[in-house]
């Protein structure tokens, strides 16, 4: 057994790094994004690196793991310089980045995307046999249930995360970054993917971990570093920091309440009424209403229709309604445009995929949902919408450089803000929202739960699903939980508490008191 080095007080002295980075720093042209960054990076240990977007989490990812240069600063492995020309190279030496974007061939199957480039052969020919055999193994390592032969783009996102994930472990790491690895899983998936970056610790790998959830930082992390605006503020031991502390030091300023207050109970005629709706041939069913100036919340177990029941009641799945109402007239054309002009709006959870061209600029991802509207000629009208961009930009925060901006540069937290602002150029009556927060920094969340409380308390209506239990009994006037494409029940008051909901997600027994049926 190796023993722990000592100095000459005889003081236990912390191992060598597997990796040191001093003054890393990065500029894109006159603009520095970070600054003076240094780091130690240990063999079994977990280090969380947090801050809000554009903090500079994703830069120094990109620098450590070879995917960008640094502009200034050296590192250094085993006490040795080493510089990376590409992601290669650094993998090569034992570092790899897990995206939290999910980065696999949609076409290919999940034992080909792990081989990709480096595929087993025998005979002069690819050994698939071998192959999905050793996929397999590492699939039941990160506890998947995807097939090797299964075509990716035919799996859930969270099944798709931990493939990438398995992709990363196929072969030996010294350092194994991983990017919001939890943002798509589930509650259990996340129990999952927490005992497997138990496990690398164990093992001797170096995990650096990034996540806006910090609960999972308390309950991973040995040491916390926290950035703020491209600047390091500092390193911690995790056990000497609590969440609220670990949030205060990333905004830089004590936080108030996360969630605004509660507002008092409605009692006006419901602005949507959705009755009998059917979605996916049958398979996802339910009837709900919402008030002006209400918050419904949704909520359920990943897989229990929310999403789907939503996408149904937009036109974007084969589905039939008994009745839809909207302010008081029936629904008639059920179409995302027709809804749109009768004042229902949606905010996909899929904002990269399906709520914003992220080649495009600010503007044409402001004005095309609703361009009948902003110009009803439908001729592009440059005056109005640098207008219409600059009054977005400071009513809803978005945090840019330049107006020129395109949407795929921004944060998350900045992206999920122009996509509010880009559905409310319609002035809807009601806003249902999927996802409102996932993968944003506890700052932008204060932001947009502000946002959402401004259109309430305006007498909007709102529909939040949210798979963040916090998230959604703090925003909450009411909730409807789903289990199995069904609404199960229907709480309020004292009772939306995290408990209930988890209870009538996942129990199959009868409903507690206090409980009603949605």
């Amino acid at each position: 057994m190796k023993l722990a080095a000592t100095d000459a007080a005889g003081r236990t002295m912390p191992p060598e790094p597997v990796l040191h980075a001093e003054a890393l720093s990065k500029a894109y042209g006159p603009i520095t994004v970070l600054s003076d960054v240094t780091l130690d990076i240990r063999a079994g240990e977990v280090h969380a690196i947090i801050g809000e977007n554009g903090a500079g989490k994703s830069t120094l990812m990109k620098l450590l793991s070879g995917h960008a240069e640094p502009t200034g600063g050296t590192m250094a492995m085993a006490g040795q310089p080493v510089a990376f020309a590409d992601a290669v190279q650094a993998e090569d030496a034992g570092i790899v980045l897990v995206h939290q974007e999910i980065l696999l061939a949609p076409d290919l199957t999940v034992a080909q995307n792990l081989f990709l480039g480096r595929e087993l052969s025998r005979f002069f020919a690819v050994d698939d046999k071998r192959m999905n055999r050793r996929t397999a193994e590492v699939l039941a390592r990160v506890g998947s249930t995807a097939r090797p032969w299964t075509v990716v783009g035919e799996l859930p996102l969270a099944q798709r995360q931990l493939v990438q994930i398995a992709r990363a472990l196929l072969d030996d790491r010294k350092v194994i970054i991983l990017d919001e690895p939890t943002a798509m899983l589930a509650n259990d998936e996340v129990d999952a993917l927490l005992d497997i970056v138990r496990n690398l610790r164990a093992q001797g790998v170096a995990v650096l971990y990034i996540s806006h959830r910090l609960e999972e930082v308390e309950a991973l992390a040995d040491r916390v570093t926290v950035l703020r605006d491209g600047k390091m503020i500092g390193t911690w031991p995790a056990e000497t920091l609590d969440q609220r502390q670990m949030a205060e030091l990333m905004v830089g300023r004590e936080l108030s309440m996360l969630y605004p207050p509660k507002r008092d109970p409605t009692t006006v005629e419901p602005v949507l009424v959705v009755e009998d709706l059917s979605v996916d041939h049958g398979k996802i069913t339910g009837s709900f209403s919402v008030r002006p100036g209400e918050v419904l919340g949704i909520g359920g177990m990943i897989g229990a229709g929310r999403t789907e029941l939503i996408e149904g009641l937009m036109g974007l799945r084969p589905s039939q309604a008994g009745a839809i109402r909207l302010g008081g007239s029936a629904v008639t054309k059920h179409d995302v445009t027709a809804l749109m002009a009768a004042g229902l709006v949606y905010l996909t959870e899929d904002r990269k995929g399906k709520g914003l061209l992220l080649n495009e600029g600010l503007g044409p991802n402001l004005i095309l949902q609703a361009m009948d509207m902003i110009n009803p000629r439908l001729r592009l009208d440059r005056k109005k919408e640098n207008a219409v961009v600059k009054a977005a930009v400071q009513e809803y925060d978005i945090r840019v450089r330049t107006l020129s901006i395109e949407a795929g540069q921004l944060s998350g937290g900045n992206q999920q803000k122009l996509l509010l602002a880009k559905v409310m150029q319609a002035d809807p009556s009601v806003v249902i929202i999927d996802e409102p927060t996932r993968g944003i920094d506890i700052g932008n969340k204060s932001q947009i739960y502000r946002f959402i409380d401004d259109l309430v308390r305006t007498g909007k209506a709102c529909v939040v699903i949210s798979s963040e239990l916090p998230e959604l009994v703090g925003l909450s006037d009411r909730v409807l939980v789903m289990r199995g494409g069904r609404f199960v029940a229907e709480l309020t008051g004292n009772d939306i508490t995290e408990q209930n909901v988890v209870y009538a997600a996942a129990s199959s027994g009868k409903d507690t008191e206090g409980r009603k049926r949605a």
